[in-house]
């Protein structure tokens, strides 16, 4: 396996795990409060669709598409972060899992946005 393979299902793996804890966060929620419930679901949507954008993302047949994939890793994290942020400071729920999540969603943001980056700047410079 080459070391861009060995990467690529290293980060599958992350952004699985990634979703994974999301699951498990959204199973621990209260039940009895329809608030955190709500944000729960919202958090269960867009944490999930990281890792599924991301397999796509992978297999992407164009430079164009991997970029749309990408791009859209970025926003399902950073959304995943509000309601995150959310449930942390409004609904007062204390887990150390939603803040490995909080922490883990600013990392993977960062590293969607220098991979869609990369792209663009190469093909940029191809272009020229």
């Amino acid at each position: 396996m080459s070391d861009y393979q060995s990467k690529k299902e290293a980060f599958r793996t992350r952004t699985k795990a990634y979703a994974s804890m999301v699951v498990k966060s959204y199973c621990a929620l209260p039940k009895n409060r329809p608030e955190c419930q709500v944000l729960g679901k919202q958090l269960l949507r867009s944490g999930t669709s990281v890792a599924a954008n991301y397999r796509e993302c992978s297999r992407a047949r164009s430079d164009a598409e991997f970029v749309s994939k990408c791009d859209q890793c970025t926003q399902e994290a950073d959304e995943s972060m509000l309601w995150i942020e959310l449930l942390l400071e409004d609904c007062h729920i204390d887990s150390s899992d939603l803040k490995w999540l909080l922490n883990e969603s600013n990392e993977l943001i960062a590293i969607f946005t220098t991979m869609s980056r990369n792209v663009k700047r190469r093909l940029h410079s191809a272009h020229e």
